[in-house]
């Protein structure tokens, strides 16, 4: 039977127990480290070679050129037409319901004008082309597919390159047919470091991407890390994480269930669950136990809600919402009988489910949020992957004659305040020559 920790708000060394439980230092070795500089270093001078060679080493394939990892988009629409009918209805609707909750997203330029004539705004650009890395194999989310390439396309992104690993010759038909589902542009079977790196610095097939989205492995996650600033990437992500505030009111096997939700995932993955009540909280440790053998992936449950879940008890929800802004979570259920007025006590979380009959499971397929969210504590400041997170600002800038005689004179005051006389003159030539 497994035993998940309990906490109490009231107890000696609380908060720092706390701190301990989320702690999480999932980084690369130094090993990992190397093994993917190595990899940049070969992809940024061999290219297409370098990809092939590690693809046929780490995925077991006999590729002899990059032509034939590349699947053609008649082999996407041949996915989706070969899908069970009931199963390409809800990836249809998941990204139809993706889509337009994302349209509300859509920034559009802006700009307006001065007294004196000066315009001043903002335009508004997408990028230009973007990397989709998506998991492959067994392991595959047709989802993540659908979270990273809906608001890409809403944003007005032109190319969208996806890379997905096939290992042993594995192909996900659902990825595939998500992927036509939402208009991928090219998709190559490669994956790993070396996808990273081919989107990042391009080869001789594949062109370089403006930016990097979606999850993958250690060496997929560092490989993003070194190529940021070559790139812009969407995320490290850490383990998945839920925490349940409950007051005690919702049936225990509902909560205990989703608890279960993340903890599936993987034995590092964290689900919390706080409550005022105590009753609650020993009937919801029942629940656990009563459910967990009938779960096909009861180890990995287990092992996550042994190692990382905690069953916290709180004094009342003002201090449920304290300890939650604390812990800043990827996923946030309010089970409450008034989750509107909770949830306004919440400023940090990356997705909240208001109320006793919302799953966080809704949010990872059908409701229309994005399901790629902050994790280990960075919601304090990192939002939800987003159309904004596709395009680009550009501040607009105009002087009339009149705006630069006067604002000319304030700026080369300042500038000469700094020592920089060429910034000075440059607008000062504008108030002279004018004149």
């Amino acid at each position: 039977m497994v035993q998940i920790k309990t906490l109490n708000s009231t107890e000696t060394g609380f908060w720092d127990r706390l701190r301990e439980l989320l702690a999480w230092e999932g980084v690369s070795d130094d090993g990992v480290h190397a093994t993917v500089r190595e990899i940049l270093a070969a992809v940024r001078a061999r290219g297409d070679a370098a990809v092939v060679e590690y693809t046929n080493r780490f995925d077991r394939l006999q590729a002899a050129s990059m032509a034939e990892l590349e699947i053609p988009r008649a082999r996407l629409q041949e996915a989706l037409d070969g899908l069970d009918r009931r199963q390409r209805q809800a990836l249809e609707e998941a990204a139809e319901r993706v889509r337009r909750y994302h349209e509300h997203q859509r920034q559009e330029s802006w700009h307006y004008t001065e007294e004196d004539g000066t315009l001043l705004g903002q335009q508004v650009t997408p990028m230009d082309r973007v990397g989709l890395y998506v998991p492959g194999g067994k392991a595959a989310y047709p989802s993540s597919v659908i979270m990273n390439a809906v608001p890409a396309k809403v944003a007005g992104v032109p190319e969208l390159i996806m890379v997905v690993p096939t290992p042993g010759g594995v192909v996900n038909e659902a990825v595939l047919a998500a992927a036509a589902i939402v208009g991928v542009d090219r998709v190559f079977a490669i994956g790993g470091a070396q996808a990273v790196a081919a989107l990042a610095y391009g080869t001789e097939t594949i062109p370089a991407v403006d930016k990097i989205v979606g999850p993958g492995n250690i060496y997929v996650a560092t490989a993003k890390g070194m190529v940021y600033g070559t790139v812009g990437i969407d995320m490290i992500a850490g383990p998945s994480e839920i925490l349940v505030i409950c007051d005690g009111r919702t049936p225990p096997h509902w909560v205990a269930m989703d608890l279960f939700s993340q903890a599936e995932h993987d034995e590092d993955a964290q689900a919390i669950l706080i409550s005022p009540d105590a009753a609650f909280l020993e009937a919801v440790q029942r629940s656990v136990a009563e459910l967990l053998p009938q779960m096909e992936r009861a180890d990995i449950i287990t092992r996550s809600l042994s190692r990382r879940a905690a069953l916290v008890q709180v004094r009342d929800l003002d201090e449920a919402a304290e300890v939650a802004n604390f812990i800043a979570p990827e996923h946030l259920e309010l089970s409450v009988e008034d989750p509107l007025a909770l949830a306004a006590k919440i400023r940090h979380a990356g997705a909240i489910f208001l109320g006793r009959h919302t799953a966080e499971a809704i949010g990872d397929y059908i409701a229309g949020p994005n399901h790629v969210l902050p994790t280990s504590r960075t919601a304090r400041f990192s939002s939800p992957l987003g159309v904004y997170d596709f395009q680009k600002r550009s501040s607009l800038i105009m002087c009339s004659p009149q705006s630069a005689a006067t604002l000319g004179v304030t700026a080369a005051l300042l500038a000469r305040s700094e020592g920089l006389t060429a910034h000075a003159r440059s607008a000062e030539y504008r108030v002279t020559d004018e004149a």
